[in-house]
């Protein structure tokens, strides 16, 4: 991968947090990556100086050279977006998007026959190198270059390759998943602040709790369910805590949140259907 030259056409947070985690895993040089947007060149050289890399207007990218284009702009834009490239891509150069509710389906069928797509869906986490990444590829795709799009996304975090079918799903949970926490997190500190506890200690302590529950599900064959059952007395804290959320239907609560984002990824996938016609 680093001879491989990547191109971000997009520069907002999803790009940013995708282009520092790959500069921060130092896998490719910051030479070999591109980042480019419609109009707002002010910010083109924001990225530019703070890391490093290429920012170049659209007209002035080097097309042919670029082995990988990550479309990272609104989902909105995609159609035009894949209409610009159409006509300047080769066959062995891959297009990825990181848009909610773009398929392989439709990037092919908006593309030259045999173009080469992945969809995939990081997450923010992507900054610090700690993403759930997702990967589904096209049909036309080479295993060669999966496996290149799998390396450049494992600068970011950890990846699954899933069907197409679930990625609605996977947008749910990962995806938008780190807001569902924050949500949680935002709750928990205005619990302890409201108690008399220093918001940055609060703050910190509700981090870390979090963050020895993801360690303690990643490093032990146990269920949520088991780990959940152990540290549950009868009539203790814990076990009145976990009352509460029940009475005012935190689990449901939480099962909506992940539908309804996937939900939302289909609808946008719907309402771009049939926005650019096939040639």
């Amino acid at each position: 991968m680093k001879n491989k030259i990547i191109a971000f056409l997009g520069a907002g947070s999803m790009a940013e947090s995708m282009i520092s985690g790959v500069i921060e895993s130092g896998k490719i040089p910051p030479g070999k990556i591109i980042v480019t947007n419609r109009s707002n060149e002010s910010r083109l050289e924001k990225l530019a100086m703070e890391y490093g890399i290429n920012a170049l207007p659209q007209a002035e990218l080097p097309y042919q050279d670029i082995d990988i284009f990550v479309l990272a702009m609104k989902p909105k834009g995609a159609a035009g977006a894949l209409a610009g490239l159409k006509d300047k891509l080769r066959p062995d150069q891959v297009i990825v998007s990181v848009l909610a509710g773009i398929s392989t389906g439709f990037m092919e069928e908006n593309l030259n026959s045999g173009q080469q797509v992945v969809r995939v869906m990081p997450n923010t986490s992507s900054m610090i190198q700690e993403s759930a990444t997702a990967i589904s590829s096209g049909k036309n795709t080479t295993m060669g270059n999966i496996a290149d799009v799998k390396e450049l996304l494992g600068c970011l975090g950890k990846v699954f390759l899933i069907d197409e079918e679930q990625m609605d799903i996977f947008t749910g949970l990962a995806g938008s998943g780190p807001a569902y926490f924050y949500y949680l997190m935002e709750h928990m500190e205005r619990a302890g602040t409201e108690n008399g506890m220093d918001v940055k200690m609060v703050r910190e302590i509700v981090a870390q709790t979090i963050l020895g529950a993801a360690k303690m599900i990643i490093e032990n064959d146990e269920t949520p369910t088991v780990l959940r059952k152990n540290v549950t007395s009868p009539n203790g804290t814990t076990a009145s805590g976990l009352a509460a959320l029940r009475k005012y239907n935190g689990g449901e609560a939480i099962i909506q949140a992940v539908t309804h984002a996937a939900n939302r990824s289909k609808e946008i996938n719907k309402e771009l259907e049939g926005v650019l016609v096939p040639s």
